[in-house]
């Protein structure tokens, strides 16, 4: 018995069909997941004690529990409560909530990270608050939490392969169906696998080549 991946591969445009899915999943569900991270963090550190315990539970309960469990009670469990989401959109709102919980300690620590004295600086010139996040908190912390961030990201698209359980059109659900359909489970199972080595292989690597772009602003700008 030998392994015949040529089977697989005379279904290669439906197989990069749902790459693409799986990209366009993922990349929403990054900027929308960055954009309520920087927000919770944001609300963390200046709004009322009421907001910041609220947004801690909300934290702790999304870091603390499942995103199949998240998921599974988003996807089948909103209809209970008026809210229906075919498969797509269900997953989005469901992926981006959950690494918003990640991204928000991200930036938290960001902005700790960054020296009280340049935030006083920034005070005694007169800034407004939204004046020293944009100008000083930002741009410092931007770089600081980078490899947290990358890293962040690379988790959510190994997540994506979680959606295939609610029938999101994405990798691990075509390549699973082209599998069993062909009879050829390990041969897919190889290919799934190539298929996440090689997205996290290039997300790393775009990481990394962000790092050294923005160290060497950061350095010819001192």
């Amino acid at each position: 018995m030998k392994l015949d991946f040529a089977l697989i591969a005379s279904q290669l445009p439906a197989i990069f069909g749902a790459l693409g899915v799986t990209l366009s999943v993922w990349a929403v569900s990054l900027v929308i997941g960055v954009i309520l991270g920087l927000l919770v963090a944001v609300a963390r550190r200046y709004g009322p004690r009421w907001l910041n315990w609220l947004l801690v539970g909300y934290v702790e309960l999304f870091r603390g529990t499942p995103f199949l469990v998240q998921l599974f009670l988003l996807y089948y469990g909103g209809p209970y409560a008026g809210l229906s989401l075919d498969a797509v959109p269900a997953g989005v709102l469901a992926l981006s909530v959950y690494a918003a919980a990640y991204f928000s300690e991200v930036f938290r620590t960001g902005f700790e990270a960054v020296p009280p004295g340049h935030v006083e600086a920034g005070e005694c010139l007169g800034l407004t608050r939204l004046q020293i996040i944009r100008r000083i908190l930002l741009p410092e912390m931007t770089l600081l939490v980078l490899p947290a961030s990358i890293n962040t990201a690379i988790v959510m698209l190994k997540e994506t392969a979680v959606m295939s359980i609610i029938t999101v059109p994405e990798l691990t659900m075509t390549i699973s169906a082209i599998g069993s359909q062909l009879y050829a489970f390990v041969e897919s199972l190889f290919l799934l696998a190539l298929f996440y080595w090689a997205l996290v292989e290039l997300c790393g690597w775009i990481g990394q080549w962000c790092e050294r772009r923005l160290s060497r602003f950061r350095f010819s700008s001192q």
